[in-house]
């Protein structure tokens, strides 16, 4: 019979591989209900406390990781460099040594690396979670939730996002208000679409195809979908794009038209990025605490690794509009 390692105690135990490691090693850092678990299964595997403890010292890396899950994606996404920044100073004051990634750069040269929990930021596939989980390793999700999964997942609170756009845009009197829809993950094109919906609906304003336009995700396919949408006869007298690259877009094509921002048609992004204050007007955006989603991330990750087992599986952040000159009529 093949010798027992790390994985049949955390598998047989419910528990991560690292607080098994933790539970012989540190055992004052572990809930002592967690602590029953993992003995209760080693004691049922036949082994001892000795066989154990070297084992975890051969297995035990005290690393987690943070991988960004978005195609194209680099670690300077200003996105998701501000969720790492706030993971970053949560994991400076544990024992944690943190890896920074790309899924896609992960998968190609990082299966070796022995982690004990990872962050996953974005669109995470499902075959990759699923690999995490065959290894033991503790996983939370952030700007993101997986249909089939059970994990915690920290998202930004893109319904209230959304009405907070929609109250702002018909306080000054817009009904004919468009929806610049990119093409991201399906999570978020799902979430943000469906907020925008029910937040026109709740102010009576009907939404039909004609109002709502998908582009890629970049300047110049906003621009070019926005051309189009500002030159029909019956052009909306507001745009709510999905993020601000995209508004970005939609006021380089109002200028191109000739078009006044706001006077002719008011903009308003969503996360609201550096790039808000560089553009002219300054752009309206709904804020989204990106570092205390990040710290969120890390506290219950590592939560996870300690044991717990009541992390919540959904937290929400707040967000808030930051309202600024393109959207606001003088």
């Amino acid at each position: 019979m093949d010798t027992p390692t790390i994985y049949d105690v955390s598998r047989l135990s419910g528990v991560s591989t690292a607080t098994v490691s933790r539970t012989f090693t540190a055992p004052d850092r572990v809930r002592e209900e967690t602590r029953r678990k993992v003995l209760a299964a080693a004691e049922a595997l036949g082994y001892q406390p000795s066989a154990i403890a070297r084992a975890m010292a051969r297995q035990q890396t005290d690393k987690i990781a943070f991988l960004i899950c978005k195609k194209d994606a680099t670690i300077l996404d200003e996105f998701y460099a501000s969720i790492c920044e706030g993971v970053m100073r949560r994991a400076n004051s544990t024992s944690y040594q943190l890896l920074i990634s790309t899924a896609a750069d992960w998968q190609r040269t990082g299966q070796s690396k022995q982690i004990e929990g990872v962050i996953l930021a974005g669109d995470a596939e499902p075959s990759l979670i699923s690999s995490f989980q065959r290894q033991g390793v503790a996983v939370v999700l952030v700007n993101h939730r997986a249909s089939g999964f059970e994990l915690p997942s920290v998202v930004a609170d893109e319904q209230n996002g959304a009405r907070q756009v929609i109250d702002h845009l018909t306080a000054y009197g817009h009904r004919r208000i468009a929806l610049l829809a990119g093409r991201f993950s399906s999570y978020i094109t799902s979430v943000r679409y469906n907020a925008f919906l029910t937040a026109m609906q709740e102010h009576g304003i009907s939404v039909d195809d004609s109002g709502i336009v998908m582009c890629g995700r970049d300047v110049e396919s906003a621009t070019q979908a926005s051309v189009e949408l500002l030159r029909r006869p019956e052009r909306p007298t507001a745009v709510f794009a999905f993020n601000d690259v995209l508004a970005a877009g939609v006021i380089k094509a109002a200028t191109r038209l000739g078009l006044r921002v706001p006077d002719d048609v008011a903009v308003v992004g969503f996360d609201d990025s550096s790039s808000c204050t560089l553009l002219t007007p300054e752009l309206s955006s709904v804020h989204v605490d990106c570092r205390r989603m990040g710290e969120i991330c890390l506290e219950q990750l590592t939560a996870l690794l300690s044991g717990d087992t009541e992390v919540p599986r959904l937290t929400v952040v707040p967000v808030s509009l930051r309202t600024r000159a393109s959207s606001i009529k003088l």
